[in-house]
């Protein structure tokens, strides 16, 4: 940095309860999510708890104890999530927090807009670079926009922070105070593969040609689609987020994104997780661009991409092909996130597939994911006409295009052999089978 933007650095350099007491009572405060999560302010945030009272903290889903939505703290703080992590999963369910249903691509816009005013964010950046610019790391998302939008901004200065490219930077004059600390950001281990998970994710890499664009989440199931892609070429990343999986794909040369036509020869995503590797990967990485969430999950970004491919998975889909993937029955489990934004954009795009993939059963095989009904209370995330692909380790089944009989058809194809009679009887008694019941065969290509 030059000796004026260390100068001016300095001059807000304060302890994390000194930065937070800028927060007072009734503000509404953003906290870095994800990864990214500011845990040494969050801290001293909650510690001023007897002194504050009704400060509504909003944010996607963090890592990390919520203290803040714990019981004893209800005069102190008010937890509003725009999508529900372990963390506030017990809080958002039992009154103590509230949930907005919102699509990730729409959030940046609501704190713009005031539809969602931000007193006070607080961040977790990389340490400044010679020009007095820091990086949102790990996770860039809504976090850009909640801090333009915040009235003030408190940043953990953050040595451990990896500086990622693209739309990512913030500068220290737009911070009022800094804390400096040396806390990694929080790493998770790549889940380990199932035989269903290794199934699931043969099928779907059969959905995907060459020179595609991939947009994939966290998880068994993602790594498991990747982990078979191994002999593919010259696949592209525009995704909302990805973890380890793709790292491998890149040093094979399976992911070149040569093709790609917006952003040729780069990875695109709003925010990582994953191990210590993948940040030291995202580290100063040209190759790698991190952009806020309304635009990697802008639909009309999302169908440019050459081959666009969307892979999401479900909590459970009916024999019509609604899909909940944020609740179970009445209890919110997560929230919409970017599937719709993918799902739908995916299908947009010339040549694009969106796919859903999930496991045929729950709860150790005792329960089915496709079902006649969704439950009681589910809230529905995907309708009928979103859903194209979806895949179980039984199959793939192509709803585009089909009549309710047809979808129930083929749904029950890839259910689990111990749920099928009842999802046949349940079809018939409900006018979505013919007899005897005809399984659609997927068109070529």
């Amino acid at each position: 940095m030059t000796s004026d933007s260390i100068s001016r650095l300095q001059s807000k350099l304060a302890t994390a309860a000194q930065a937070v007491a800028r927060v007072r009572s009734g503000d509404r405060v953003f906290v870095h999510g994800g990864c990214a999560t500011p845990s040494g302010l969050v801290d001293a945030l909650v510690q001023r708890a007897p002194e504050l009272r009704d400060v509504l903290v909003c944010h996607l889903h963090t890592e990390g104890p919520a203290t803040y939505a714990a019981p004893g703290y209800e005069q102190s703080f008010r937890h509003v999530a725009l999508f529900v992590g372990s963390n506030t999963r017990d809080a958002v369910n039992s009154g103590r927090a509230e949930y907005i249903p919102a699509f990730l691509s729409e959030v940046p816009s609501m704190f713009r807009s005031g539809r969602l005013p931000i007193d006070v964010a607080l961040l977790n950046l990389s340490a400044p670079d010679a020009h007095g610019f820091c990086s949102l790391g790990v996770s860039v998302d809504v976090a850009m926009a909640a801090a333009r939008a915040a009235k003030t901004v408190i940043a953990q200065i953050n040595t451990a922070m990896p500086r990622t490219h693209g739309a990512s930077f913030i500068h220290i004059d737009q911070i009022d105070a800094a804390v400096e600390v040396h806390i990694p950001p929080v790493a998770l281990q790549p889940a380990r593969l199932s035989a269903t998970d290794e199934k699931i994710g043969a099928f779907v890499a059969g959905l995907v040609e060459d020179q595609s664009t991939l947009q994939l989440g966290i998880g068994s199931i993602p790594n498991a689609v990747l982990a078979a892609l191994g002999g593919h070429k010259d696949l592209a990343i525009h995704s909302e987020m990805f973890s380890d999986g793709v790292m491998a794909l890149v040093d094979a040369g399976v992911i070149t994104a040569r093709y790609n036509p917006i952003h040729p020869g780069k990875l695109i995503t709003s925010f990582l997780m994953g191990s210590e590797r993948l940040y030291a990967f995202a580290d100063d990485n040209p190759g790698l661009e991190m952009h806020p969430a309304d635009y990697t999950n802008d639909t009309a970004v999302i169908r440019r991409n050459h081959r666009m491919i969307a892979v999401n998975s479900a909590i459970e889909i009916d024999l019509t092909g609604q899909v909940c993937s944020s609740s179970i029955g009445e209890r919110i489990y997560s929230g919409f996130g970017g599937q719709v934004d993918f799902m739908r954009g995916a299908t947009l795009a010339d040549n694009g597939r969106s796919i859903l993939a999930l496991p045929a059963t729950a709860r150790g095989g005792v329960e089915s994911r496709i079902v006649g009904r969704l439950r009681p209370g589910a809230m529905v995330t995907l309708t009928q006409a979103h859903v194209r692909f979806v895949v179980t380790e039984f199959g793939v089944a192509d709803l585009y295009g089909r009549t309710l009989r047809e979808r129930a058809a083929a749904l029950i194809s890839i259910a689990h052999p111990s749920f099928r009679d009842d999802l046949f009887a349940f079809a018939r008694d409900h006018n979505l089978a013919g007899h005897p019941i005809a399984v659609p065969p997927l068109p070529n290509g």
